[in-house]
């Protein structure tokens, strides 16, 4: 492909990062700890209150009300993302429940993705096809629904996808003809998803395949977004997956800690978001969780803290970072080159997976505004301030028609960009908003306000499955 917005995006095991022997352990001054959703000042529930309206429309706007498709990002022209199609399809209860949509516009444009997404075609030859085995490519053509060019058949994405779907199963519980329709296209998408194909080194499960040439030569071992992955594995009533795979999952972490945070570490903040949109770990634990005496929700705190405390030590020296103004994870930047800025030589990057972390550091200066809207139930604390400080910072530069582009950066004021534009004398601005991000900001408000997706899916007896048969137990599981 020669245009970088159709790169593949692979979001952890495709990116190398560079290491980092930072150990220093900054105190957390002015952290007391989560601030609830009944405490937040007059200024912060009116600036959630935008940030959550304006995210959803562009979800609600930009999806395709006839097959549900996605796009990957706008206002850029690109394929659809089934990972974008699974944040949509969260998003659209979180509508219903603050009132932005009629129950029924919601579940009916729910029911025409799922419609869409069982009757698509699937099958292992390489074009035409939406998917292989229950699984869907990556990318898919937006008019068609067919695999984008050669992309590949993934695991990840699909779950991302299911989660969306399996959301939906669990809150349109109504009788009437559309919700219960939806119950059962849930289902059946679900249930025909062949897990035990995917595990081509057993008993971990493949990052995908490729009708060409078959697996992928990569499989997932933690800690990253994959958790999903292996919840509904092995909650899987049909193709289940040994939960041997589980544990060899975990043998792969890294517990360090960094700036003080002790926690299993992954770079780009992520791989701490993503599973947590559909699944609450909050009081639960599996063996290794156990042995370390903390929880993921609590692990993926420590990570958010850590990045914080990264920006406002600022080893790279890079314009606006601290307290107010952090978060790195996977998006865009200007271009991939290097210049000097401010006579010290820089590199920059298009697209990547930007992260700090315990020998994991991949920065360029160019911060993500989902890093932070996604950590909003983990850190409200530090995480809100932070958005309203990017807002009010930036201004229309950052925050638009749906809320924060994807992403800046302030160190960049005079070069010009490939990609995104340029503010001069204040940075570069992406001008696309991706949907794996915006979905991240607007379910994790939405958990964070009350609970939605969380207690939803607390009763969605799949996921109770797969969190036991990976050993999960205490709090809201009961056993």
């Amino acid at each position: 492909m020669t245009d970088y917005w159709l790169m593949l995006r692979r979001y952890s095991a495709g990116f190398l990062f560079i290491a980092s022997a930072c150990t220093s352990a900054t105190s957390i001054t002015g952290i007391t700890g989560p601030t609830p959703p009944s405490a937040l000042t007059a200024r912060q529930t009116a600036f959630l209150d935008t940030l959550e309206r304006r995210t959803f429309n562009w979800f609600w706007e930009r999806s395709d009300p006839n097959n549900g498709l996605t796009p990957d990002r706008w206002p850029s022209k690109s394929f659809s993302s089934i990972a974008a199609v699974g944040f949509a399809l969260t998003a659209y209860p979180v509508g219903v429940e603050r009132g932005y949509v009629a129950r029924a516009d919601a579940a009916q444009r729910t029911l025409n993705t799922l419609r869409f997404m069982y009757n698509a075609p699937q099958g292992s030859q390489a074009t035409n096809v939406t998917g292989y085995k229950g699984f869907f490519y990556h990318f898919l053509d937006m008019q068609t629904g067919f695999r984008f060019e050669q992309v590949e058949l993934s695991t990840i994405d699909t779950s991302l996808l299911m989660g969306g779907v399996l959301f939906c199963q669990s809150y349109f519980t109504g009788s009437d003809a559309t919700e219960s329709a939806i119950r059962a296209y849930a289902d059946s998408l679900y249930l025909r998803i062949d897990w035990a194909w995917a595990v081509n080194t057993p008993p971990v499960v493949s990052m995908g395949w490729h009708p060409e040439n078959g697996f992928i030569n990569s499989d997932w071992k933690g800690y990253d977004e994959g958790m999903i992955v292996y919840v509904l594995a092995l909650g899987s009533p049909t193709h289940s997956i040994d939960p041997a795979s589980w544990i060899e999952w975990t043998k792969t972490y890294q517990w360090a800690a960094f700036y003080g945070q002790t926690h299993v570490n992954f770079a780009p903040l992520f791989g701490h978001q993503y599973s947590h949109v559909w699944i609450d770990f909050r009081g639960i634990q599996d063996a290794y969780m156990r042995g370390k005496g903390i929880d993921y929700f609590e692990n993926s705190r420590r990570a958010t803290i850590s990045q914080r405390l990264y920006a406002i030590d600022n080893p790279g020296q890079w314009t606006d970072y601290g307290a107010n103004i952090w978060g790195l994870t996977a998006g865009d930047g200007p271009f991939d080159t290097t210049f000097v800025v401010n006579g010290r030589s820089r590199l920059f990057w298009t697209y990547t997976a930007r992260g700090a972390a315990a020998g994991e550091i991949r920065d360029d200066g160019t911060i993500s505004p989902t890093a932070a809207g996604g950590s909003v139930p983990f850190a409200p604390e530090i995480a809100i301030p932070a958005l309203i400080t990017m807002r009010e910072k930036y201004g229309d530069n950052l925050f638009s028609t749906y809320g924060f582009v994807d992403d800046f950066n302030p160190t960049l004021v005079s070069q010009t960009p490939k990609y995104g534009r340029l503010a001069p004398g204040i940075g570069w601005f992406d001008t696309d908003y991706l949907g794996i991000d915006q979905g991240a900001i607007v379910a994790m408000i939405a958990n964070y306000r009350s609970d939605l997706i969380w207690k939803t899916m607390r009763k969605n007896p799949y996921i109770v499955a797969g969190l036991k048969k990976a050993g999960f137990t205490g709090g809201w599981l009961g056993n």
